[in-house]
Formats: structure tokens, sequence, C-alpha cells
């Protein structure tokens, strides 16, 4: 005997069949709870021919729901996909349920959605996109939400901030095109503006400044392969440095410097930011600097698994370089 029609089967339909009351069916599936041997018995085996399964969402309003929300956007990008892949898989290894709410990025649609979260009876919402308002995130922790910021601009004392270190690794950046030589110096960045984009825009060009050398800035469209390309395809004169802030762009300027006969490394250095899995193909071989996935996950679910009341703090990471093929030597 299956389910009913369209209709999931219910906890009192599962106390029916079984003959027993609907909490003996409440306490067969509650972890810890007194129920016979015998009662649970029964319970498992109406529940296994009715094809019954525990409601969590509906027990997550009176008891933690186990849902930790995901605001992003740009899903499909390699970046953001992966890191979406390693905290997802993170996150159900500690039987935590991952909601993924895709945004535009800015900070009403992000606000939006971390409303929407609260309805939901998330019990932490882990941003990775937008900036979301303080008041909002103050109404999420006096909900008993947790709120966890990766790599956001501004610093919020009731939430707990995870943070990379954009401006060291792009002073980091022109250090290294500096080793090599590199004295016309070009920044290929897009028209998004997020806080991470920002800060290696920043630290690259403040960095050229205290060396005292110029560097052009390009931006054009949104974070993609087709606006790196495009970007390199419109250059009237070919630098012989580049720093990309993200890999994606790396790649597609890569290639538009390519259809123009430009050669990497030897006529034109390029790094990239980010260290996703195409940054290691051979049709690239990218320098780049690593964002450690797994690490930030990691941390992410030790927070999750602290049971603190109020989660708060500040935690920033360092950049690696993964030297490649694209810079002449390391």
């Amino acid at each position: 005997m299956a389910g009913t029609g369209n209709r999931f089967v219910s906890a009192q339909q599962v106390a029916e069949y079984a003959g027993v009351s609907r909490s003996a069916v409440s306490r067969t599936f509650t972890e810890g709870a007194s129920v016979s041997a015998k009662t649970r018995e029964k319970v498992l085996a109406a529940a296994q021919e009715l094809g019954y399964h525990v409601n969590h969402l509906a027990r997550g309003l009176h008891d933690t729901s186990n849902i930790v929300s995901l605001i992003t956007t740009d899903i499909n990008s390699p970046f953001q996909s992966a890191f979406i892949d390693e905290l997802t898989q993170q996150l159900q290894k500690i039987n935590k349920i991952a909601l993924v709410v895709n945004t535009k990025a800015n900070d009403e649609d992000v606000d939006t959605a971390l409303t929407q979260t609260l309805n939901f009876r998330a019990e932490a919402s882990i941003v990775l996109s937008g900036q979301p308002h303080k008041d909002l995130i103050d109404k999420c922790i006096a909900n008993g939400q947790h709120v966890i910021l990766v790599n956001r601009n501004q610093v919020y004392d009731n939430a707990y901030n995870i943070r990379l270190d954009n401006h060291a690794a792009a002073f980091e950046a022109l250090a290294i095109l500096q080793q090599q030589g590199c004295k016309n110096l070009l920044l290929v960045n897009s028209d998004i503006g997020s806080p991470g984009l920002v800060a290696r825009e920043k630290g690259f060009v403040d960095a050229a400044n205290k060396a005292g050398l110029s560097v052009s800035v390009s931006r054009f469209g949104d974070t993609s392969y087709e606006s790196g390309k495009h970007i390199a395809k419109q250059l009237k004169d070919i630098p012989d440095g580049v720093f990309c802030v993200t890999d994606l762009l790396a790649c597609g300027f890569i290639d538009g410097l390519k259809q123009q006969g430009i050669e990497i490394p030897k006529h034109t250095v390029v790094i990239g930011f980010d260290d996703i899995n195409q940054a290691s193909w051979d049709a690239y071989q990218l320098t780049t600097f690593r964002q450690p996935l797994t690490s930030i996950s990691q941390h992410i679910i030790q927070c999750l698994q602290a049971n603190n009341t109020v989660l708060n703090g500040e935690f920033t990471y360092l950049l690696e370089p993964v030297w490649r093929k694209t810079t002449r030597h390391n």
C-alpha cells in the first residue's frame, strides 16, 4: 500500500494503520524519545508500508529546522557553483538542509531573500552575495537565526564575518608582475562592483601607486568569460602585465589576446584570482590566487556546530598564489 494519490502520507494515517496513538508515531521518529520496542516496530512497519516520511519542515516550527539558507548569485559561474557544491556537501554531512536563494546581488534583492529565510524558519543564513542592511540582520538574530557573511564589505558586530584579504593578494599580484619586469600594467574588472572585486582593484591600484607605477583599469559588463575577451579585443596598447580580478575574466582575456597573436607569457604576463577548475586546464595554465573553499566551508560548519546563542566575530583568510604558466617564472 503506497501513498494517497498526490498527497503526502500523514502521521495520523500511520497511527491508524499501526493501531497506536498519534503521539506514539511522533515519539518513534524523535531521537531519544521514550517508546516501547513493540510500538516502535509497529510504527516503522506501518510507515514502510504506507511510504511515510517525517515532515521536518513542520517539526521545525516547534524545534530547530536544520535549514541553512545560502544567499547567492551567479550560481552558474565556475567559482560560485564550486563554492555552493562544496558548502552544500559539508552541510549535508551534519544533517543540515541547504536552501539556496538565487538573488540579483543588489542589496534590495538580498534583503528580500533574507526575509524569506525567516518565513522558512532557517536556523542560519550564509550570505555569499550582496550586502544586507544591518537592521534586517538584527531582526534575523532577534528571531534566533545565525547570520554568516562571507567576503562582504562591512563587518557586523552581531553576525559572523568570514573575509578574504583581497587587498594583500592584490599587493602580491603587483609584486609578482614587478619581479617579472612588467611596467605597462592593466587591471581587468567587470562593472558589477561587488565588495571583493572592488577590494582587489583598489589593492592593485594602491600597490602600483606606492611603487610609483601607473595602471590602466578596464571594466566591462558582468564577471564573465565574454567580458574578459571583449576587454582584450578592445585594447589599443597591449600591456606586458595584467591582473584579472577573477579567473573567468582572465580566461576570456587570454583567449582574446591569443586571437590577436599575443603569446602568453612571452609578450604578456597574466594573473587571475579564485583558482577555478578551468585555471588548471592546458589551454590556460593560469597563475592565480586560490580561494580556500574547503577551509572556508569547514569553518562555516564549525561555526554552526558551536551551539553559541550569539554567533559573532571575524576571521580573515590570507591567500597564496598558485604558480602556473601565464607567468614566466616563480
